[in-house]
């Protein structure tokens, strides 16, 4: 299992000030020298965190040092200055991964993943252009893990349907249940994961992951990336950033 840092909440401490500190290149190159895989972004609109600028500053940081890119966001976000545009992004960094997540505007977090709507063929052919327009870019779809209660097996179908090859799901339920000790959500999650990559689609996971709930997904095994935040800004309150990217960095290896 690969870990993808995600520095949206960096950016967001470094916009409280207007200032450039704290450095979000200073820390997505010392967690790159701790030894993450990875690094993500999810920049919006009213860059209110990730700005277009720190995508691509990131975008070449991470070709420079040889670690996978991915941008998260919604793909019908247009260009609105000085947003230069989720597909743009995409076209200009030309990242690893691309995860599409169907977040509003005023959303606080990414809160649900994808179903079939009347978005459907504007998916499909907004997934068919990022495609064309990057052709070592890996395209997933956000999804949820649960559906009714029960495993949402419909977000693999669906994901077939608009043409993504990897899914990533969303471990929110998964994290409230842990919390409350209903291990029972890791046998639906279990079937989720191992049904989507009977179909050949890559499975990755992310939202409210941490050092408590980890040790469940990794046990469950089949997941190629988790992409971690929040959680990381929160723990390094208390165990300082250095020692909290170890932390995850033990658990998600399997090293504990």
């Amino acid at each position: 299992m690969k870990f993808s840092l995600n520095l949206n909440k960096i950016a967001l401490l470094r916009n409280a000030r207007g200032e450039n500190n704290p450095s979000l290149e200073d820390y997505a190159n010392q967690a790159i020298d701790l030894g993450v895989d990875g690094l993500t972004l999810h920049p919006r609109p009213d860059h209110r965190h990730a700005t277009s600028e720190d995508v691509i500053l990131l975008a070449k940081i991470c070709k420079e040092r040889d670690v996978e890119f991915n941008i998260e966001g919604n793909p019908f976000s247009e260009p609105a200055n000085p947003f230069q545009g989720y597909v743009n992004l995409v076209n200009t960094c030309q990242p690893d991964q691309a995860t599409l997540v169907p977040d509003l505007p005023n959303q606080i977090t990414s809160d649900h993943g994808w179903e079939s709507g009347d978005h459907d063929n504007d998916l499909i052919n907004v997934i068919s252009n990022l495609n064309d327009l990057c052709k070592n870019t890996s395209i997933s779809l956000f999804v949820d893990n649960l559906k009714n209660n029960n495993t949402n097996l419909d977000a693999i179908d669906y994901a077939l349907k608009v043409g993504a090859n990897t899914i990533e799901i969303h471990t929110g339920e998964f994290s409230k249940l842990i919390d409350l000790n209903d291990l029972t959500i890791n046998t639906k999650l279990e079937k989720l994961i191992y049904t989507a990559k009977d179909k050949n689609l890559m499975v990755n996971a992310g939202h409210d992951l941490n050092l408590i709930n980890l040790p469940h997904l990794v046990k469950i095994g089949g997941v190629n990336e988790v992409s971690i935040g929040h959680a990381i800004v929160v723990d390094a309150l208390n165990y300082g950033f250095e020692d909290t990217i170890k932390r995850y960095i033990e658990v998600i290896k399997g090293q504990t």
